[in-house]
């Protein structure tokens, strides 16, 4: 992108701001495939495994019109375990050739079968990491998952020591006790960095057409009793690995990893849940493995890119009153969001 691009598309962003009318899109978040190949206590997605759903080569195409006249730069692979889809090297190719910079959210348990193709067509891997080896195959629910992890990620290190691979840990009742040894794990496992955020137990998304029960909740929420032993965790954790936060090698600071505790908190009347600031229905937008089309993971949809182009979804006046009337600080989706993203106009994708 030249200069003269890089300022225009900026302007674009700051118009789409303003306007609610989407100018710009720099992220796109794709699901190649709905079906996930770990059985995770958190998520509900392999719940519905049986009933296969799966983007395709010409739907990449037909969307790709949208996304260069939007300028997106970045598709983030997400699922499901993406890496299912039996033609997804050639949806990363055909993203690849208009210069989009693709990311992948992995299980990791495939990442040494893929290993060359995966240097090959995608510029970073965010691999999702639960605990140490046998608190992590607990909540995958897989046998050798951690072991097929680490040799995953090991393999492609061996190959290109320099190529990014990040892990992401949902923390929650069952291993928030090991939130140390995670770090160490990922530190061991030679990554780049690793972040942290709560379990959402309370939206439709992860494949959950009926809400969770107060006692499904209770097998991921910290028992109100807890919390004091959640809270003197993050305070050990942040104090520990203070270099490891100034590095970055942390992704949060510690304001954010407090707001963890305070998240868990206001589901016992203990504080409001923690504010994010978010734009994300502005300067991104999800698409599903059937083609829905969704502002982001949590809120309704707004069409599918197998009707509709993804430009017309997103500007049609459902979307743009949407966003418009969409108050970030008091919707009821948005308080309990365990993620936001906020993407200034100005602010580089890395």
């Amino acid at each position: 992108m030249t200069v003269t691009q890089s300022l225009y598309h900026h302007f674009q962003r700051y118009r789409t701001l303003q306007t609610d009318q989407i100018r710009a899109l720099p992220v796109v978040i794709l699901m190649p495939h709905s079906a996930c190949n770990c059985r995770c206590v958190m998520c509900d997605i392999w719940k519905d495994n049986k009933n296969l759903k799966q983007l395709t080569e010409e739907d990449v195409r037909q969307l790709l019109l949208s996304l260069k006249k939007l300028g997106t730069q970045q598709v983030v692979m997400s699922g499901g375990e993406a890496l299912l889809n039996p033609n997804f090297f050639s949806l990363c190719e055909i993203l690849g050739q208009q210069g989009i910079k693709i990311t992948l959210l992995s299980t990791g348990l495939t990442l040494k079968k893929n290993a060359h193709s995966l240097l090959r067509y995608v510029n970073d891997i965010i691999i999702s990491l639960d605990g140490d080896e046998e608190t992590h195959n607990y909540i995958r629910n897989i046998p050798q998952a951690f072991q097929a992890l680490r040799d995953g990620v090991s393999y492609i290190k061996s190959i290109n020591p320099h190529f990014r691979i990040s892990a992401r840990t949902v923390i929650h009742r069952i291993n928030f006790r090991c939130w140390p040894a995670i770090i160490d794990c990922a530190k061991e496992m030679r990554l780049d960095q690793v972040s942290f955020l709560p379990a959402d137990v309370s939206s439709h998304a992860f494949n959950r057409e009926v809400l969770w029960s107060d006692q499904r909740k209770q097998e991921i929420l910290p028992e109100k009793t807890e919390l004091p032993e959640l809270e003197y965790v993050i305070e050990n954790l942040v104090e520990r690995y203070n270099l490891e936060i100034k590095s970055q090698f942390i992704a949060e600071s510690p304001v954010k990893i407090r707001k963890i505790y305070q998240y868990y908190a206001a589901f016992y009347n203990q504080g409001a849940f923690p504010y994010k600031k978010c734009n994300a229905p502005w300067v991104s937008t999800v698409v599903e493995a059937d083609g829905t089309v969704r502002p982001c993971f949590f809120h309704e949809p707004l069409g599918n890119i197998r009707e509709q182009s993804l430009e017309k979804i997103l500007n049609s006046d459902k979307a743009i009153q949407f966003r418009k009337e969409l108050d970030v600080a008091n919707n009821s989706t948005c308080i309990k969001c365990v993620c936001s993203l906020n993407l200034s106009p100005g602010k580089k994708l890395t």
